[in-house]
Order: C-alpha cells, then structure tokens, then sequence
C-alpha cells in the first residue's frame, strides 16, 4: 500500500506541467524579436529595390522617350525574374541554409543595384532590373520556409504577417524616397539613394537573424525536386492558394504601376514629389498584414479572403471618382485588402505543406510574382487603351477570380467533411 507522502508526491507531480519541449521561437521568447526584426528589415529591402522604378515611370518614359506601357517593363522584369527564379532559389536553400541563400541573395541584388543608375538605355535597364529580381528571388521563400521551421505553428501567421509588413514598408518608403529625391535629381539618383539604403538593410539583416535551429539539409538531385514540386502541384488547397495570391497581386500590380501616370494628367496634375508620397497608404497595409493572424481567428481563413477581397474590390470602384481624396480612400482600401490577402494565403500554404516547404512557398512566390508582371504589363496597356477605367476593370475581374476560387474551396471542403463523416 503506497504512504501517504507518496501520494502526496504523486499530487504535486501531477499538477506541475511538463517542461516545454519545444524549442522552437515564439512570441516573448529569446531570439523572437531579432528574428521578427531582421526578417523585416529583408523585406523591406526586397520590396524597395524590386519595385524601386515603378514610381519613376512617369520620369523614366520622359527620360527614354518611351510609352507608359513600355516603361512598364522595367517592373515587370524584375517580378518576372523573381518568379522564374524564385524555385531554383529555394532548391539552393534546402541544401545550405536559408540564411545562406538569403544574405547570398542580398548582396547580389544590392550589388547590381549600384548598376542601375547608370543604365544606358532602356533596355539596358529592363535587363538590369531582370538580374536583380532573379537575385532577391532567393529570399521570399527561404525567408516563409525559415519561418516555418524556427517559428511555434500557434505563431506563424503573425510571424509571417510581420515579414509581410516589411514588404509594405519597403514598398512605401522606396515609392515615397524616389518621388521626392527624382523631384530634385532625377531618376537616376532616386534609385541610387534606395541602392543606399538597401546595403545597410542586409547589413543589419546578416548581423541580427538568429542561426536555424531546426534545419535539415535536403537534396539537390533535380527528380527529387520535380517529384517535390508535382506533389505540391497535385494538392487542390496549394493550387488554389497559389491562384489567389496570383489575382491579388494582379489588382495591385496593375494599381500601382499607373497610378502615377493617372495623377500627373488632369484632373489631378500632381508633381512626382506628391506622386511618390501617395504611397505612405502602404503604412495601411503594413498594418492589415500584421494583424492578419487575428482576423484569421475570428473569421477562419476563407472568411478574411472573402474581407479581403471585398475590401479590394470596393476601393477599385472608389478610385474611379475624379476626386484626389476619393481616389487616396480608393488606394488606402486596395492596399489594406490585398496585404491582408497575402499575408492569409502565404501563411496557409506554410500550414498546409508538411515537406518541401520551400519549394511550396516558392510555388506560392512565383505565382504571385507572376501576377504582379501580368498586372504592371496588362494594366499599363488597359490605361493606355480606356485610361483609369481600363485599369479598374482588369482588377475587379482579378478580385473576381479570388472570390470565386474561395467559394470552389468552401464547398470542396464542405464535402470532404461529409465524406468522412459517412465514412
């Protein structure tokens, strides 16, 4: 018969819980805010050079003596770059470190970026910006993969949410620094300013993210890697999600590739100082991608897509107005719409692979780079052949898209469910 003391003993070792196991970053913990910190000091470095001349269009077709839709390019090759590269790059990155290829893809990026302002001509530039987006095609996957792996599964989507704000910020501050300083110099020197910035941000990055952890290295034999990719292709929930963050991308593409081509024509005939200082909207975006973990929770994750979606599809029809205040509400609520819809849809396809994460974000990564070149392309030749209206067209159909690939997936899961209940 046991003593009383070792029923005691029992007692308390019951109620005291066991030691966390899980060594893996969270909220709170040693290392989080370094990580959180350096992942969004890359992303604001990768969305400040890739789209560092898409403000300057205006000034650039001046320049070059070239249409809006071929300056365009100029964009469209440095997104399109990072799509066609982005699944070697993370190839690269399941075999020596995510940190590796990302401090590797930084610094060749920004050192193509000292290039830039001395392109010659315009097709010198579009080849310029087509090397340096295939080089930052190594850190938007390595960096979700990596997150991924160091981060609590209860944490990810916050997690990913602030590398996503990054993004934003990166995207506003390259917008707003270029239109001010081409204001006063020229192009040439606003992309050289943001090469600036860009080094001390990769500096900054290598010197603060933590070591992995938890990395395992994979293999580099390419049927290992088509097999990895065909079965992320043969999912229908990765399928979708990689559609979805394509057609947003394709609204905001469009959005902000002519948007400074609409405000310096009448009504508006805004200077590019102004031009660029419209995209402090982004700060909105930085804020709706941040807290895409709690409108996951409260609403599940076809629920925000559907918020998301709706929001991006009301702000395409407030910018139509004539009216510069109108026309700011408009961009405020595509911007709020689409970060929030990416930062859902890239967190759910981190969820949802279980194996090859990498190549499943860069999946994810390509496809959405390639709707932000169809979007920049398509949209520029929409406002060149119906003006603004052509442009809003081509994203209400993009939103349309989303809509309608969220409703396919409510009702594939609705019977998924019933056949396991019937089973």
């Amino acid at each position: 018969m046991p003593s009383a003391d070792t029923g005691a003993s029992t007692l308390v070792a019951a109620t005291i819980p066991a030691p966390d196991s899980d060594s893996r970053l969270t909220p709170g913990g040693p290392g989080y805010r370094r990580m959180s910190f350096a992942l969004f000091l890359a992303g604001v470095a990768t969305f400040a050079l890739l789209y560092s001349t898409q403000a300057l269009l205006p000034l650039i077709s001046s320049g070059f003596a070239v249409s809006a839709s071929a300056a365009s390019w100029t964009v469209a090759a440095a997104t399109g770059g990072l799509a066609l590269f982005v699944l070697p790059m993370s190839a690269l990155s399941e075999r020596f470190g995510r940190r590796t290829v990302m401090t590797a893809s930084l610094v060749v990026a920004v050192g193509i970026g000292v290039l830039v302002p001395f392109a010659p001509s315009l097709g010198a530039l579009v080849a310029l910006r087509f090397l340096q987006g295939a080089a930052l095609a190594g850190l938007p996957a390595s960096a979700t993969a990596y997150l991924a792996e160091e981060v609590r599964p209860k944490a990810l989507v916050t997690a990913i949410g602030l590398f996503v704000a990054g993004n934003s910020v990166g995207g506003m501050s390259g917008r707003v620094i270029t239109g001010w300083v081409a204001q006063e110099w020229g192009w040439r020197v606003a992309v050289g300013v943001i090469g600036v910035i860009a080094v001390g941000c990769a500096v900054a990055f290598r010197l603060l993210l933590p070591a992995p952890r938890h990395f395992t290295p994979g293999s580099l034999r390419p049927r290992v890697l088509a097999r990895t990719v065909r079965d992320h292709l043969a999912n229908p929930l990765l399928c979708r999600l990689y559609a979805i963050g394509a057609l947003f991308m394709t609204v905001f593409g469009g959005v902000y590739t002519v948007i400074g081509y609409r405000l310096t024509e009448a009504p508006f005939s805004l200077p590019q100082g102004l031009i660029g200082s419209i995209f402090l909207v982004y700060l909105v975006g930085t804020v709706s991608a941040s807290t895409a973990g709690r409108l996951v929770g409260r609403l599940g994750r076809r629920g925000a897509l559907y918020l998301a979606g709706g929001t991006t599809a009301a702000g395409l029809l407030v910018s139509l107005a004539d009216s510069l205040p109108l026309v700011l509400l408009g961009l405020v609520l595509i911007t709020a719409g689409f970060f929030a819809g990416h930062a859902v849809a890239s967190s759910a396809v981190s969820k949802t692979a279980t194996t090859g994460r990498a190549q499943a974000s860069a999946l994810y990564q390509s496809a959405y780079y390639i709707g932000s070149s169809t979007g920049s392309t398509v949209g520029a030749m929409a406002f060149h052949a119906g003006g603004w209206a052509g442009t809003v067209g081509v994203g209400v159909l993009a939103v349309f898209g989303v809509v309608t690939i969220t409703v396919l997936g409510s009702r594939a899961a609705r019977v998924e469910r019933r056949g396991v209940v019937a089973a």
